[in-house]
């Protein structure tokens, strides 16, 4: 049972995403380090991701019962019930807003609104509504880093932007990915993504747009002094090689393996993009 509540959180995202905060806190943090704050912050925000998780398994139950992929999950399979999932969504989110309170009211303002864009704006009607849920929902994925920066600033301040438009910039392409390979998924279950409603061709033209726009930005840390040379010149590289694999997309004959390649390499590029966030600060100074 232990294992079914475990499952309702989506583990997995939990782990992904506090990756990136702990990118945004080291690098607003610059070398400085807080333990307590940043077991507040990781742990606060780790519970209120997890919450958001919970109650996407509840509004979803009926779409997730027709996809391959999800067909397993416990409110499916019937092993948890829904009031049961509501109680222990809610008290997680209420556990971890408390927790973020103690950082500052800007860093737990921010995470309300990552959950709000999930839970409601994304899960509860663009998802199931509208070509553009994908782009809605890449919002309340772009916070978490943004909430590990704010942690020790304070201040939404333009690094702070510059974070958010990345990430979200960032998880375009990979989510188009999952489109494509995972097409006939979404398409039984009814759900609007690009690939389905306007092709897959399409959603490649779309894959390169987003990949460079994300390149742009990730590098516009650097240029607006937020992060030194040795973050440029990785993200650089990661950024080519990506586009580069985008391109591929359109002399691919095999569309499912060509999409898991792309998604691969994009979740290798934000750890890498989190990484070197974090290291910036303890880099020797010709290159931070």
């Amino acid at each position: 049972m232990l294992g079914q509540f475990i499952a309702l959180t989506k583990p997995g995202i939990i782990f992904g995403n506090s990756i990136s905060v702990m990118g945004g806190f080291f690098l607003a943090a610059q070398g400085e380090f807080s333990p307590g704050l940043f077991i507040v912050t990781l742990v606060g925000l780790a519970l209120v991701i997890a919450s958001g998780c919970a109650f996407n398994n509840l509004i979803d139950r009926d779409i997730d019962a027709v996809m391959e992929r999800t067909r397993n999950r416990p409110l499916v399979q019937g092993t948890i019930t829904p009031a049961t999932t509501l109680g222990f969504a809610t008290l997680l989110g209420l556990a971890g807003f408390t927790m973020l309170l103690a950082t500052n009211v800007l860093t737990a303002g921010l995470a309300v609104f990552g959950f709000a864009i999930y839970v409601g704006a994304y899960s509860l009607y663009s998802k199931r509504h509208s070509v553009y849920g994908t782009l809605i929902g890449s919002l309340s994925g772009a916070v978490p880093p943004v909430v590990g920066y704010c942690a020790v600033t304070g201040q939404f301040d333009t690094g702070a932007a510059i974070i958010l438009v990345t990430f979200c910039l960032w998880q375009m392409p990979h989510s188009y990915a999952i489109a494509i390979f995972r097409f006939r998924d979404y398409q039984m279950a009814g759900i609007p993504v690009l690939p389905v409603v306007k092709g897959i061709r399409t959603a490649k033209f779309h894959i390169v747009g987003y990949t460079i726009a994300f390149m742009l930005a990730a590098l516009s840390l650097s240029l607006a002094g937020y992060t030194g040379i040795a973050y440029f010149v990785v993200m650089l590289l990661m950024g080519l090689y990506w586009l580069k694999l985008g391109l591929a997309g359109f002399r691919t004959e095999d569309n499912v393996k060509w999409a898991k390649g792309n998604f691969g390499f994009s979740i290798l590029t934000v750890c890498v993009l989190s990484l070197m966030m974090g290291i910036n600060g303890v880099l020797p100074a010709f290159l931070a």
